[in-house]
């Protein structure tokens, strides 16, 4: 399980550098991993372009088809709505999340899209996997854009 979660840490860090939020996610069937991705919003001007989005979209075209089953999916930060919507579309059948995110989580946080009764599929949950390594990295991410915020005001 944590060498799925490093794997996804090690994407996050590539947003990171990217100078994107530093999301990553991996999608594991079989005790492979079959896809990764790294959010990408910024990059692609692209809203839907979240880590979750990029992996699903990898691991269906790796498959041949959108039912994902019997994939789980691996992401450092709990996913928002729209990746929690596309999950259970995807049929993804285990989520193990790092870090949760109290302002805009959908698994658990704000919503419990992933597990609702309402939906035809459910996803079963694991959280806080290398959760601090998760959390670390968007504090300073996060930091470091509030410092370079603060310099650039400070410039004008």
């Amino acid at each position: 399980m944590n060498r799925f979660m490093q794997e996804a840490l090690r994407e996050a860090k590539i947003a990171f550098r990217l100078g994107e939020v530093p999301i990553g996610a991996v999608i594991e069937k079989d005790g492979q991993i079959i896809a990764k991705g790294h959010n990408l919003t910024e990059t692609l001007k692209d809203p839907t372009a979240h880590a979750e989005m990029m992996a699903i979209r990898q691991a269906a075209e790796a498959l041949g088809g959108w039912r994902l089953i019997g994939c789980n999916l691996y992401v450092t930060v709990e996913p928002c709505s729209m990746c929690a919507g596309a999950m259970i579309w995807a049929r993804i059948n285990r989520l193990y999340i790092g870090a949760m995110d109290p302002k805009a989580g959908a698994c658990g946080s704000v919503f419990q899209i992933a597990q609702s009764s309402k939906l035809n599929h459910r996803i079963e949950i694991e959280t806080g996997i290398m959760e601090e390594e998760c959390a670390s990295l968007m504090r300073e991410f996060f930091s470091q854009l509030r410092y370079r915020k603060k310099k650039n005001k400070s410039e004008e």
